[in-house]
C-alpha cells in the first residue's frame, strides 16, 4: 500500500508515493509552481496560495488516477511563513514567505516589529510569522475578513479535509517564533504584552497528528518542517548525523536528545517526541551560485546557461593552482537572520589568481564554510559531534565539486540519499507512522 507525500516548496512542489512496507518510492513529481506576486513594497515577498492549491491538487489527483488510492497523505512545506484564512477556511490574503521582509521595517521609532518581539519573546527574526502579523497588524494591513493564521502546508490540508479552522504541529508554530518549546504552545502572555493581536493565532497540536481526511475518506497529516521532513527523509542515523542541504537557501542540521538553549543564527526546533533538532539557515544558501551564473551571464550579454563553463573553471583553478588560493568569499548576499543588513564579502584577491574559476570555488567555499561554522557552534552546544555526513538539496546534488568540498571542510564522508524528494519522502515516513 501506498503512503502520498507532499512538500510544499519555495518555488516547487513535489509529490512522492512511498511503498509503505519497503519505503521504496514507487512514483514522483516536481513542479514549479510559479506563484510568487509582486508585492506593495520591496520588502515584501508574497505568493498566491490559491494557484498552489490548485496544483497540488491537480497533481495530486493525477497520481492517485494512475496509481490508486493511497493509505494517507503526509504534508510539509516552507516554514516561518504564513497566510490569513476567513470564516470559510478560504485564504483572504496573500502567503507572505519566509523570504518576507516587512517584519524588519521600522515603524515611527526606529523599531521594527522584529525589534520588539526580540525584546519581548527573545525568538524573532525577518521573515518569522508573526513579526510579519504584528507588522501587518500595527500598519492596518491585516485583512477585514481574516479570522485566523496558517501555513501554507496546513492550509492545503485544511482544503483537503474541507475544514474552516486551522489546526498546526509544533513544527510549524515554532517556525513562527515566540513559542515554548518546552510546553510546546506560544508565549500567549508575552505576545499580549507586546502588542500582538493574539486571536489570529490557530490551535496547536503538540506532536505529529492526523488533521482529517479528504472527502474520499484519505487521512492527511497536518504539515510538519521542511526542515524536520527533510532530516527524516535522509538520514538513517538521527541523533548522529549532520545533514546539509543546499537548494534555493541552505541548512545546517543536527538532531539533539536534550534540550539545549539557542540563540543567535542557530534555532532549537520540534522535532521527535523525545528530542529536539538545531538548525542554521543561511538566508541566500544555493541563490548565491544562482546569482554567479547570472553575474556571468549579464557580463556576457548571453541567455545561455553558463553552469557548465562555471564547473570546468573551477575544476581548472583547482588543478593549477590549489582550493586554498581561491578567492574568501562570503555570501550573506541576502544578510542574515540576526543582522538583516549584512551583506556578502570578497576578498584575496591577487594577481596571480584573478580567473574567474577563483571566485566560482570562492563562493561554493563559501556556501558550505557557513554551514560548517553554525554546525561548529552547533557541536559546542550539544556536547558531541556527528559520525556522519549527508548532503541533500539540487544545488549539492548536481554539484560534484561542492560535494567534494562539504566531504573535506566537515571531514566526514558524505553520504548523498538515493531519492531526490526528500522533504516529501520525509512527510510520508511520518505518515507510515501515523496510519502503522
Amino acid at each position: 500500500m501506498n503512503i502520498m507525500g507532499i512538500d510544499i516548496g519555495t518555488t516547487t512542489i513535489s509529490m512522492v508515493l512511498m511503498d509503505k512496507e519497503s519505503k521504496e518510492i514507487a512514483a514522483y513529481e516536481t513542479v514549479s509552481h510559479q506563484s510568487f506576486l509582486k508585492g506593495k513594497t520591496p520588502e515584501e515577498k508574497i505568493q498566491d496560495p490559491e494557484r498552489i492549491w490548485r496544483i497540488t491538487k491537480e497533481k495530486m489527483n493525477g497520481l492517485i488516477h494512475a496509481y490508486g488510492r493511497p493509505e494517507g497523505i503526509g504534508l510539509t512545506g516552507q516554514m516561518h511563513g504564513m497566510l490569513y484564512v476567513d470564516d470559510g477556511g478560504q485564504a483572504a490574503s496573500p502567503l507572505y514567505t519566509w523570504q518576507d521582509g516587512n517584519g524588519s521595517r521600522p515603524w515611527k521609532d526606529g523599531r521594527s516589529s522584529v525589534d520588539i518581539l526580540k525584546e519581548k519573546a527573545e525568538a524573532s527574526a525577518a521573515g518569522y510569522g508573526l513579526a510579519t502579523h504584528f507588522c501587518l497588524q500595527m500598519e492596518g494591513r491585516v485583512p477585514k475578513d481574516a479570522r485566523r493564521m496558517t501555513t501554507i502546508g496546513d492550509y492545503i490540508a485544511m482544503r483537503l479535509c474541507g475544514h474552516t479552522q486551522p489546526v498546526i504541529g509544533a513544527d510549524m508554530a515554532a517556525s513562527w517564533g515566540c513559542f515554548d518549546l518546552r510546553e510546546k504552545t506560544f508565549l500567549y502572555d508575552v505576545l499580549e504584552k507586546a502588542g500582538v493581536d493574539i486571536s489570529y493565532l490557530p490551535e496547536v497540536g503538540k506532536e505529529h497528528f492526523i488533521a482529517g481526511r479528504t472527502k474520499d475518506g484519505i487521512p492527511v497529516m497536518a504539515a510538519i518542517g521542511d526542515n524536520q521532513a527533510s532530516f527524516f527523509g535522509s538520514v538513517d542515523s538521527l541523533y548522529d548525523t549532520v545533514l546539509i542541504n543546499v537548494g534555493t537557501g541552505s541548512q545546517v542540521s543536527f538532531a539533539s536528545k536534550e534540550y539545549v538553549p539557542c540563540e543567535g543564527t542557530i534555532e532549537l526546533r520540534p522535532f521527535t517526541r523525545e528530542g529536539y533538532l538545531l538548525a542554521g539557515s543561511p538566508l541566500c544558501g544555493g541563490r548565491a551560485y544562482a546569482m554567479l551564473e547570472q553575474f556571468y551571464r549579464e557580463v556576457s550579454g548571453s541567455d545561455r546557461s553558463y553552469y557548465d563553463i562555471m564547473y570546468e573553471q573551477a575544476r581548472d583553478f583547482i588543478r593549477q593552482y590549489g582550493t586554498d588560493a581561491a578567492w574568501k568569499v562570503t555570501t550573506a548576499f541576502s544578510g542574515t537572520r540576526s543582522n538583516p543588513d549584512e551583506r556578502g564579502v570578497i576578498t584575496g584577491i591577487g594577481v596571480e589568481n584573478f580567473h574567474p574559476g577563483a571566485l566560482t570555488v570562492g563562493v561554493i567555499r563559501g556556501i558550505l564554510e557557513e554551514l560548517r561554522l553554525q554546525y561548529v557552534k552547533m557541536c559546542e552546544l550539544t556536547g558531541k559531534k556527528a559520525r556522519r555526513l549527508v548532503g541533500s538539496g539540487n544545488g549539492l546534488r548536481q554539484n560534484p565539486l561542492m560535494q567534494e568540498m562539504a566531504k573535506e571542510m566537515f571531514g566526514l564522508e558524505l553520504k548523498v540519499p538515493k531519492y531526490r524528494e526528500e522533504a516529501a519522502r520525509g512527510a510520508a515516513l511520518c505518515m507510515a507512522e501515523l496510519v502503522g
